[in-house]
């Protein structure tokens, strides 16, 4: 494979997503989005001086980091990258697309001057620390092996203009759901089966399946239950058998499954409970405003949906890791929600618009660096597809161009700017 034609190419590619990406900013910004996708993929980092080195410019890499913090800041960055990107993925997302809804954090440790630092559970560690919240969502087919990053919110409990979490998951949800016009199912681990969740769900004919803790007051036949004692007692006539990875380690589950037809109280629409037995102690419970009935085909599809969103949160560690997102060192509240939007974009990139004839070069070049690793290529492949335009641009180094559209034609033409 040659190498440089490569990396040309995909310079030119990024250059292209970019200036799509950055439509409506300043040309300054334009170009500043540019040189951080192409930067945050090369340096497989969100830390500035790591981008700053790739950009090969001729003033002091200093100068380079005070210009990328400087435009970092500015306002209705985020919203305008955020708007431009969920416009691009709008054509992917279906009618029955699941919409995964994950909350996560990005911890920060030793940080003492980072702007509104809020104490968050570490869910990897299991206990709490300092750090800000994140609202991911990211579109996937129950059937499918492809993922649609669009969006990454980070807020803080402690900034002036904080709600509730209850506030930024259901701006998330509205953002989203106005972008695709309503199209696409939320999927939701627990903690979405407040009251002050579903009801403005149901209020806006949002489509959801979304899971339950057993002490949730639900209407059936007329009278008042918790969830938890209808589980318990509901016929589960139907079985599949899963294996589930947790790690390296194969865990085999028999499963029961079946339903019942419920309301949420102080509403008229009818819901499906869907009750499966076999994960644990408790029946997991999933209510949903999908129709049920008594098919086995029909509820391990909205079963299987569910579970989908457990692969999606290795799509959340992937983009955590793959560009070292609790790495971050900007002290800025703005500018940290305002990289949020970029880091999301380039796993789109790397997940959405590269096609498989580039997949395959890119992971041509994974290999190259996988061939000095201990345990060599992972199952997730997009660990591979980010490694390799890491190990591609670190081979083949070269300044980016910047594309914008001008007016006349909306024609893309390839611009190259000076230091």
């Amino acid at each position: 494979m040659d190498y440089n034609k490569t990396a040309r190419k995909l310079r030119a590619r990024i250059a292209k997503f970019s200036g799509e990406l950055s439509s409506g900013l300043p040309l300054t910004s334009r170009r500043f989005v540019n040189e951080m996708i192409y930067g945050i993929q090369a340096s497989q980092s969100v830390v500035l001086t790591k981008i700053g080195r790739t950009l090969e410019e001729s003033v002091s890499i200093k100068k380079v980091e005070e210009r990328l913090s400087r435009q970092l800041g500015r306002d209705n960055l985020g919203a305008t990258i955020l708007s431009n990107l969920l416009s691009m993925a709008k054509s992917l997302v279906k009618e029955d697309t699941l919409l995964i809804l994950d909350p996560s954090d990005i911890r920060k440790k030793y940080a003492k001057k980072m702007e509104y630092l809020a104490t968050i559970r570490d869910g990897s560690a299991k206990e709490l620390g300092n750090g800000y919240w994140l609202c991911n969502a990211i579109a996937t087919e129950i059937d499918g092996d492809n993922i649609i990053p669009l969006v990454c919110k980070l807020y803080s409990t402690v900034a002036p203009n904080h709600e509730s979490e209850n506030r930024e998951i259901l701006d998330t949800i509205d953002t989203v759901s106005k972008a695709v016009n309503g199209r696409g199912i939320w999927v939701i681990d627990r903690g979405g089966d407040r009251r002050n969740i579903i009801v403005p769900l149901l209020e806006k004919r949002r489509r959801f399946l979304l899971r339950l803790v057993g002490n949730r007051h639900l209407i059936k036949a007329g009278r008042p239950a918790l969830a938890g004692d209808i589980a318990r007692t509901c016929p589960c006539p139907y079985k599949q058998t899963i294996v589930k990875m947790d790690g390296d380690k194969e865990n085999i589950y028999h499963l029961k499954f079946g339903f019942k037809k419920v309301y949420f109280p102080g509403r008229d629409e009818q819901l499906g409970l869907l009750v499966v037995k076999g994960f644990g102690q408790t029946p997991m419970m999933l209510l949903t405003t999908e129709p049920v009935r008594r098919s086995q085909k029909v509820l391990w599809h909205l079963i299987k949906a569910y579970m989908r969103r457990w692969a999606i949160e290795e799509t959340i560690r992937f983009i955590k890791q793959s560009y070292e997102l609790e790495d971050v060192r900007i002290l800025g509240y703005r500018s940290l929600q305002n990289l949020m939007p970029l880091v999301m974009a380039a796993a789109y990139f790397a997940a959405v618009v590269l096609d498989t004839h580039f997949k395959l070069k890119v992971m041509v070049g994974y290999a190259l660096k996988a061939a000095k690793r201990l345990f060599g290529i992972p199952n997730f492949h997009y660990y591979a597809i980010a490694d390799g335009l890491n190990s591609i641009f670190q081979r083949c180094p070269g300044r980016i161009s910047f594309r914008v559209p001008p007016v006349n034609d909306g024609q893309l033409q390839l611009l190259d700017f000076g230091p």
